[in-house]
């Protein structure tokens, strides 16, 4: 939740952000369009707004984009660091960044890139909270959920902020890719209660994924297949009276094709997954396409909203019974709207 002292630091910043947009420089743009790059057109943009002194430095990026460069980037970093991790030097939630971010970077990411729509916005109900629950895929950076935050930012002036896996905001690869922070004042919810809490009491949409990380882990086999829901949507959703919209995103597996999870080398690596695929070849010689994902056309049908009058907070099997439900309608819409496009292919 937003604090006082967080809220006033924010006020004072409105009209920095309004009066002080990132110019891109042909740097930028060719990060834009250069998949290694990506990865230095967040930490630029970062920088732009704000105080880092322990980021990486010009000479380090040029490294990010030959190949096998950034393992040297990130010795040199960590000696001038004086060997040892980046601080976090900013933490709390900030609309201002985040609505800086959504139309600076990912407009023409989303755009241009990955050529996003929604469908049947008919179903968008007017007002929020919100839990909004998708099927997940990609076995890569969320861009899934990232790009769904954005249309549904741009089409409802809403916040919107996806329920992330802790793993997103500590792990050692995630601190050296991106700043420290980055996911929280971007508006990332760790999946924990008391943050979970936290963005219900300021009126958020929130985005989860009930299949968690089986999603993802399920590779490019199953696809198509939704693995079982997570509960914790269904008692969330209960406990706090915030209706459910499920959306169904055609594309997202596409987003990282053709790979699968092997669990030991996931384990060796700490890892919530690890994708092997044909592509993994260039992700070792560029591990800063860790962020990066295959250009594939994303579309996101808008189911109606349901509201959970049923009383099954405390009721472990009612919930569960409840989940898998929903977890049957949406493999069924899934169904549909993969048929309907094989047809229009």
């Amino acid at each position: 939740m937003i604090n006082q002292h967080s809220s006033s630091f924010l006020d004072n910043q409105v009209q920095n952000f309004s009066n002080e947009g990132y110019k891109y420089s042909w740097f930028d743009w060719f990060c834009l369009w250069y998949p290694p790059g990506w990865l230095v057109l967040f930490n630029r943009h970062w920088q732009h707004y704000n105080s880092d002194p322990d980021g990486w430095n010009p000479f380090e990026y040029g490294l990010f984009l030959i190949p096998g460069g950034f393992y040297l980037a990130v010795l040199i970093r960590w000696l001038r660091l004086g060997c040892r991790s980046p601080r976090e030097e900013q933490s709390e939630f900030n609309p201002y960044y985040q609505q800086a971010f959504r139309q600076e970077v990912l407009a023409p990411i989303v755009n241009k890139y990955f050529r996003a729509e929604l469908k049947q916005i008919e179903n968008l109900p007017a007002s929020e909270p919100l839990l909004l629950i998708m099927n997940h895929a990609g076995m890569c950076f969320p861009w899934d959920f990232i790009t769904l935050a954005y249309l549904l930012s741009e089409k409802r002036n809403w916040t919107v902020r996806p329920l992330t896996g802790v793993a997103l905001f500590e792990h050692p690869w995630i601190v050296w890719w991106l700043p420290r922070g980055w996911s929280n004042v971007l508006g990332g919810v760790r999946a924990e209660f008391k943050a979970f809490e936290n963005a219900v009491k300021e009126r958020t949409v929130i985005l989860y994924a009930p299949e968690g990380l089986h999603g993802p882990k399920k590779g490019w086999v199953k696809r198509y297949q939704l693995q079982n829901f997570n509960i914790s949507f269904v008692q969330l959703s209960q406990r706090y009276q915030i209706p459910i919209l499920p959306i169904i995103c055609i594309g997202n597996e596409n987003l990282h094709p053709f790979a699968i999870n092997i669990r030991k080398i996931q384990k060796i690596f700490k890892l919530p997954f690890l994708p092997i695929s044909p592509l993994m070849f260039l992700l070792f010689l560029f591990p800063s396409m860790g962020v990066w994902a295959m250009p594939t056309r994303l579309h996101y049908y808008i189911q109606k909203i349901e509201s959970n009058t049923q009383n099954i907070e405390h009721n472990h099997t009612a919930a569960y019974q409840k989940a898998q439900i929903f977890k049957d309608k949406m493999q069924n819409w899934l169904d549909i709207f993969i048929q309907g496009q094989s047809k229009c292919n």
